[in-house]
């Protein structure tokens, strides 16, 4: 396992350059870990492979994690992940002094109480730079995009945008020493959520015996997002070979994927996220924009094909499945994604998946 010296503190090193050797996890024989992303959920989704990585170097200690309230269920299926801290953004934002200090004592309490002996900062913000030296930990890595937060760590890396999200997490590991070579991008649903998933095909008369797709039109962002009037087109092609269609969303999207209904398709649009997981692991395929939804198809195994405006280093295309993207021509947004183009990857796809079945 490996040792580190407490009074090491390093200077910031550029992401994916290994950190002197003396600079390593801590030495004790069940040592305590917490990992910090506290949002968005796509981002979250790809600290797996990282999260695996530090569970694979430290097989004895006890990994917290730090995230967000609504992303909270999310690490309910990372196996690695032992606790999990929910940080309730809403209440820090509400405007009520009372709500606000109850909520930030709360959390420095249980950093405080948390004993950790390392702290990994994936999100690399002031306030998480902040909640990352609060823990007291001796050792406390982070992701740094100026050099003004970087006091906070005694190892910070370089953020590099031309990174996978994925990676660049990785790389922070890396620089600590860690062996990330074993590293996997691994989701485990919960028997609970697959019971729902199947509770809701059952309830809306689908077939399991029938293939499937998934499509999960929005994004977070409105540039990120294929015209939803496209993807009503791919999903009446596939309809009428006899695939059955479900649209997901979240909550707020259920007026949105009215059109959808009318087309006589299906939507989940504001079951839990897990069972939206349950979902697509039950379809043929997943197809979907750059979204947290679809990076959690990939971990659960899925096949997916993701639209993108651009592929290029640094976007968040499927983890280690660059081949999995259709992208818009190069300066071209992506409404002038042809329909024509998306089914045509489609049918890739589902070829590629049925021989990978046979062989």
């Amino acid at each position: 396992m490996p040792a580190f010296s407490e009074g090491d503190s390093p200077p910031v090193s550029s992401g994916g350059n290994t950190a002197p050797a003396a600079i390593h996890g801590p030495r004790e024989a069940s040592p305590r870990i917490l990992i910090i992303r506290l949002k968005s959920m796509g981002d979250v989704v790809l600290t797996l492979p990282a999260v695996t990585a530090v569970r694979e170097n430290f097989p004895s200690a006890t990994i917290a994690f730090l995230t967000s309230k609504e992303n909270a269920p999310l690490l309910r299926g990372c196996r690695e992940v032992d606790e999990v801290v929910a940080l309730d953004r809403a209440a820090l934002r509400s405007g009520n002094p009372v709500k606000m200090v109850a909520e930030f004592f709360r959390l420095l309490q249980r950093l405080r109480a948390g004993k950790f002996s390392l702290v990994v900062d994936f999100q690399g913000y002031g306030e998480t730079a902040w909640l990352s030296w609060f823990t007291g930990a001796p050792q406390r890595w982070g992701s740094v995009y100026s050099a003004g937060r970087a006091w906070a760590y005694t190892l910070g890396v370089r953020r590099q945008a031309a990174q996978h999200h994925a990676e660049r997490y990785l790389a922070i590991l890396q620089a600590g020493g860690l062996n990330t070579t074993q590293a996997r991008n691994e989701f485990v649903l919960p028997a609970e959520a697959q019971e729902q998933a199947r509770a809701f095909f059952c309830q809306h008369n689908l077939d399991f015996a029938r293939p499937t797709l998934f499509i999960q039109p929005f994004t977070s962002s409105p540039q990120k997002n294929w015209p939803l009037e496209n993807y009503l087109a791919v999903a009446g092609i596939w309809q009428s070979r006899g695939w059955q269609i479900i649209f997901g969303g979240g909550p707020g999207e259920r007026a949105v994927l009215e059109p959808a209904l009318a087309g006589r398709f299906r939507t989940s649009a504001g079951v839990p996220l897990l069972v939206t997981g349950g979902l697509m692991q039950l379809a043929t395929l997943v197809l979907g924009g750059d979204t947290g939804a679809v990076h959690l198809a990939v971990a659960l195994g899925q096949r997916v094909v993701m639209i993108m405006e651009s592929a290029a280093p640094g976007h968040a295309f499927p983890f280690q499945h660059p081949e999995w993207v259709i992208t818009a021509p190069p300066g071209k947004p992506i409404a002038t994604i042809q329909t024509g183009a998306v089914i045509k990857a489609c049918e890739q796809a589902v070829a590629q998946t049925m021989e990978a079945r046979r062989a």
